[in-house]
């Protein structure tokens, strides 16, 4: 027979399972959904377009109609070799580009106009301890995804860095660093041997990341003190990692892609 205490404690632990049942935490909910040759990489957006992003190919969509609006594409031989992700920063495209998987590490930023995808500025930051992945605008300061990879590439057969090497750091608008950080050592061993593909400021005041294989996003905050990113949530998402956007105007979209269908996906956040 339950015990007094047992009997007491009974509505207050149902009264919590009905609480769970009624609000079960963030999760990611699919609003949106289009195809393109050129979701390989990374795609961000707004309220009205979306622009997606190949190694030296760049597209602007319309997102009402599904048309295209605007292309920029280098050529094979260069100077664009890897763009990696896009982020949208006052009628500009920002590209995280690199010279991936190449050696040594090569990195510069590419500016484009977000109407026409002409090419508007670059900045190089040469050889840097990593290959950049991100480059975004939020809280008055830019910031920086440097990857690294234990897996090996191209014609030295050698790891490509270390996957433990990959970090954040914080630039100013004359891009002086300010601030760096590295990533939990949980997330990184998850990555291994690949490394942090996507990350994005969003939701929380938190910088959601992604990883180059797994269906997961993760939320992480700065440190109040020490130098490694804390981990605040772990969700599953539709995208097999690959470099997201949380769209401007909406923040609770976060915008990604399916690599191995060629498909852009924007999920709504909620429960947060």
């Amino acid at each position: 027979m339950p015990t007094r205490r047992a009997l007491l404690a009974t509505p207050a632990l149902v009264l919590a399972g009905a609480a769970r049942a009624q609000n079960p935490g963030p999760r990611f909910e699919t609003i949106h959904r289009f195809n393109t040759p050129a979701a390989r990489q990374g795609v961000c957006a707004d309220a009205t377009r979306a622009w997606v992003v190949d190694d030296r190919l760049i597209i602007g969509f319309d997102r009402a109609s599904g048309a295209e609006f605007a292309r920029f594409e280098s050529p094979r031989e260069g100077p664009i070799i890897h763009m990696n992700s896009l982020s949208l920063h006052e009628g500009r495209i920002y590209a995280a580009h690199s010279n991936y998987p190449s050696e040594p590490m090569l990195s510069s930023v590419e500016i484009f106009d977000a109407g026409t995808l002409r090419h508007v500025g670059s900045h190089s930051f040469g050889i840097m301890p990593g290959s950049i992945t991100t480059w975004e605008w939020h809280d008055g300061v830019w910031w920086a995804v440097w990857a690294n990879y234990s897996r090996v590439f191209g014609p030295n057969q050698r790891p490509y860095g270390n996957t433990w090497w990959t970090h954040l750091t914080r630039h100013d608008a004359t891009l002086r660093q300010t601030g760096g950080w590295t990533f939990p050592p949980d997330i990184l061993r998850r990555a291994e041997p690949m490394s942090i593909s996507g990350a994005s400021w969003g939701p929380g005041g938190f910088l959601w990341c992604t990883g180059h294989d797994h269906k997961e996003a993760y939320a992480l905050r700065l440190p109040a003190m020490g130098s490694v990113l804390q981990r605040v949530h772990t969700l599953p998402i539709e995208a097999e990692g690959q470099a997201i956007a949380w769209e401007k105007g909406d923040g609770n979209v976060l915008w990604q892609i399916i690599r191995s269908r060629r498909e852009v996906v924007a999920q709504r956040l909620s429960g947060l």
